[in-house]
């Protein structure tokens, strides 16, 4: 979708938010750069280095799912244009990792979690009471979202087997990229989460962090 596209009315931004909802779900996600691991030699790994690293993967998608749920909903109810906009720049950044992930599951000979609809629904409503509180309190929530992601795939890197080159290109620059979103939205005005949110957002990653790796 193109940054020059307003949403000019309620049912507008319904159907676009509904179309992206369906999009992430059926699977269909279009990367707008190469994945980093493009360059990267696929290394021997024994089945269970591989089922770790598939379950980490796994893990990683889901979170770009749920990515995508927050930039949808914040992007349906901000309160600008301009705001509504970055969101959606933002959100098709996020697209590349989801893509990037799926493929490398694939070549892993596993698979997307089950679970990822019941995460994009706790997401979407997170975002969505979020967004509610004004723009301001929902750039802040991008900002607390982008710093436990961060912390999230420093802890994988630190976890995937070292000679898994493919996985770590992967997941090292989705880390990169969420630090620049998260120093984007706090230029951008972004106020401090309250605490309620940030223990709802912890909660949440725990139980999908905890679910995901296996199904």
């Amino acid at each position: 979708m193109s940054s020059k596209f307003h949403f000019h009315t309620p049912l507008d931004r319904f159907i676009c938010s509904a179309d992206k909802a369906l999009r992430v779900l059926s699977g269909v996600a279009s990367a707008g750069r190469p994945t980093p691991a493009i360059h990267v030699d696929d290394a021997e790994m024994t089945d269970q280095e591989r089922k770790h690293s598939a379950g980490l993967i796994r893990v990683d998608h889901v979170g770009e799912v749920m990515a995508q749920a927050l930039y949808n909903s914040q992007a349906r109810f901000a309160k600008t244009d301009a705001l509504r906009e970055k969101f959606e720049e933002a959100s098709r950044e996020e697209e590349d990792h989801l893509a990037w992930t799926a493929e490398r599951l694939k070549q892993l000979n596993s698979q997307t979690s089950v679970l990822a609809p019941l995460f994009y629904a706790g997401a979407y409503a997170l975002g969505t009471v979020a967004a509610s509180m004004g723009d301001a309190h929902s750039l802040g929530f991008v900002v607390e979202t982008e710093r436990q992601v961060e912390r999230h795939l420093e802890s994988h890197l630190e976890s995937l087997p070292p000679h898994d080159g493919k996985s770590r290109a992967i997941v090292d620059q989705m880390r990169i990229d969420e630090i620049a979103h998260a120093e984007a939205a706090q230029a951008l005005g972004a106020t401090d989460t309250p605490l309620p949110i940030k223990v709802a957002m912890k909660a949440m990653a725990k139980v999908m962090t905890g679910t995901t790796y296996y199904i």
